[in-house]
């Protein structure tokens, strides 16, 4: 089938990146003919620079390259989904996407539990670049490492002590406040979801 596509003035179309497993939006991008061709025949995202005026690989620089599942165009055929095999984080800032932002959020709509680590990661980093006041996460940023260290060292004795004690749902809510804090720590010095799921597949493949 021939796709007549609709490229705007400039000779764009924007482009959704899609993690073709959890579904879950990474970015937004704009192509142009040659970068969609060279995304087709190299297997991985090209986008064209507004800015730069120039063609870009993600992941070039990062080696967060995107590996390319699915191409689809929409009813217009004005807007191309790219459903990809992230190969690292897609957003500049560390996060696994760029939608980390959050205006509105549903409070009766439950987070996917295969995702709610990586959910609350990008809610730590969303509150580190936009503080809100009276948050305990913007509490432990300001105050810097020193507090935190000493979090994630009083938050470890915790869970050992909640395992002397046997007490298994004590053990569950000492290991979920070690973990937040653990976060807050990666957080803090730029270390994302993805760094640590790369180091486990090392060791796992070994």
């Amino acid at each position: 089938m021939t796709l007549q596509i609709k490229f705007d003035d400039n000779g764009l179309i924007p482009a959704i990146i899609q993690d073709e497993k959890s579904k879950k939006v990474l970015m937004l991008a704009y192509m142009n003919e040659e970068s969609i061709e060279k995304t087709i025949t190299t297997g991985t995202t090209w986008f064209y620079s507004r800015s730069r005026k120039k063609l870009w690989n993600k992941g070039e620089t990062s080696g967060n390259y995107q590996k390319v599942k699915r191409i689809s165009f929409d009813c217009d055929c004005d807007t191309v989904l790219i459903e990809v095999e992230p190969l690292g984080n897609a957003c500049h800032t560390g996060s696994s996407s760029c939608f980390f932002n959050e205006f509105y959020v549903d409070e009766d709509k439950s987070s996917d539990d295969k995702e709610i680590i990586i959910n609350l990661y990008e809610r730590i980093m969303n509150r580190k670049q936009n503080p809100k006041e009276g948050s305990y996460t913007n509490y432990l940023f300001n105050k810097g490492i020193d507090k935190i260290l000493k979090k994630v060292g009083e938050e470890s004795s915790e869970v050992i002590i909640a395992s002397k004690n046997d007490s298994r749902e004590e053990m569950i809510y000492e290991i979920s406040d070690l973990l937040y804090h653990v976060l807050v720590l990666m957080v803090d010095k730029g270390i994302s979801i993805e760094d640590i799921k790369k180091e486990i597949k090392r060791r796992y493949e070994k």
